[in-house]
């Protein structure tokens, strides 16, 4: 193995104080003997866990209901195909910081111009505010809708419970883990029961799915929400961190093992994530398309639920945003700690990130700004800021140099580029909507 794939001894912000020495007997035991099985994968899974809660955080759930409200399942092959590119590069982030030591901040700052490596951060910064303030929002407006509390009271809660949890980051990966595994089991079941409980059409969701269609300019504004909330640029730079100094494989082979599992977790992971994310379009499009279409807030939405699908459904539907937007504040937070330590080497005190940057979202409250459209804006702001993770990470996973053996192959390297040209040309396409450009086509 030669140097430059030597693990780094620099510690990441996400790494906490690693798993036990019972938890790496039996992980190198597995590598080194190539056991495979369901508890064996267990030994490894956590990484992949984490890091998608962020393809579930609330400001998906702004996203998809207007998409499911306003075009029915039209949209559905959209959040597919956003699940699809979100899982190659989770999948090309876990490697780069199982193979290199390193996360793709701190790569940045290595490999790029020190100029650039400014810009990026200050953009990734910009995107991890915006993350923020959709994950912050959200919990804060389900608890005052569940418990009828002023929105700064929800806001309030949200700050404690979220710091709260954060304090676990200290105890090592698996409190962390399991906790964020357990709130994505319960969004799951959640939106399990809001599709038993509502009427759906599954031949014309399977048509949503498989038959890509665009219906007019307003529905290209919500699919490129649907990508920036889907596909996340701090998910990518924290699955990196989260993998980087988790377990030291001793060999080629045990690497390889490694990865094989890495990836299996990132498809499992995110599959699960995919299919939530559908199964809120479809809830959507079940309840509101053909005669609320114009539901486009997530207060509309539970107001709706009640009449229309009933009392259950409406609780369902805001324990799992209250689940949604705790978790994913937690990781978001953690993932701004990543960003910032690995591009200038500076790190803040944890309750200090918390109360920055949760500015943005006091402040929108504040002035009476519409929470929901806040939610929606701030996905179009990530999905502006995704290219810049998106296209380092595939140079630097793309380079022998840094990857030696574990480079991309030439499939997965064309297949990351298109993904990245995709995200690309739709954020092309929406700034030109917004600057009052025609866009050929689109009515």
């Amino acid at each position: 193995m030669t140097d430059h794939l030597a693990p780094a001894k620099e510690q990441s912000p996400a790494q906490g104080s690693g798993l036990t020495a019972r938890a790496r007997a039996g992980m190198h035991d597995v590598l080194s003997n190539g056991r495979g099985g369901p508890r064996s994968f267990l030994l490894f899974a956590g990484p992949a866990v984490i890091a998608s809660i962020a393809y579930m955080d609330p400001g998906n759930y702004a996203t998809n209901i207007q998409a499911g409200a306003g075009y029915g399942f039209a949209l559905l092959w959209v959040v597919l195909l956003a699940n699809l590119i979100a899982m190659l590069f989770q999948a090309l982030s876990a490697k780069l910081g199982i193979v290199t030591g390193r996360n793709l901040a701190e790569m940045s700052r290595d490999h790029l111009p020190r100029p650039l490596v400014w810009i990026l951060w200050a953009v990734s910064e910009v995107a991890a505010m915006a993350t923020d303030l959709a994950e912050f929002l959200g919990a804060a407006i389900g608890l005052s809708l569940l418990f009828g509390f002023p929105l700064i009271v929800g806001m309030t809660i949200a700050a404690i419970v979220t710091y709260a949890i954060l304090m676990l980051e200290g105890q090592g990966f698996r409190p962390m883990e399991l906790l964020i595994g357990a709130l994505v089991g319960v969004i799951g079941l959640c939106y399990l029961a809001e599709l038993f409980i509502a009427p759906v059409n599954w031949t014309a969701a399977a048509g949503g799915l498989l038959i890509p269609t665009m219906p007019d300019s307003a529905a290209l504004t919500i699919s490129v929400g649907i990508i920036g909330a889907t596909v996340m640029p701090h998910a990518i730079y924290l699955h990196s961190s989260l993998t980087q100094g988790r377990f030291h494989p001793r060999s080629d082979a045990e690497r390889r093992r490694l990865l094989r599992f890495s990836n299996i977790e990132v498809v499992l992971a995110l599959a699960v994530a995919g299919m939530i994310n559908m199964a809120m379009v479809i809830m959507a499009a079940s309840a509101f398309h053909g005669g609320q279409t114009e539901v486009a807030e997530i207060e509309t939405a539970y107001h709706l639920l009640n009449p229309i699908l009933g009392g259950a459904a409406a609780a369902a539907f805001l324990i799992s945003l209250i689940a949604s937007g705790i978790s994913s504040s937690v990781v978001g937070t953690m993932a701004g700690q990543v960003i910032m330590q690995g591009f200038v080497h500076f790190r803040i005190p944890l309750w200090l990130r918390r109360a920055v940057v949760m500015v943005p979202a006091f402040i929108v409250v504040a002035l009476g700004m519409n929470p929901t459209r806040a939610l929606v804006l701030s996905q179009v702001v990530l999905s502006i800021a995704l290219p810049a993770p998106m296209i380092t990470l595939v140079l630097f996973t793309s380079r022998r140099a840094i990857m030696g053996a574990y480079v991309n192959t030439p499939l997965v390297r064309g297949l990351a580029i298109l993904g990245a040209v995709v995200v690309l040309a739709l954020n092309f396409v929406l700034l030109a909507g917004i600057f009052g450009l025609p866009i050929p086509g689109l009515g």
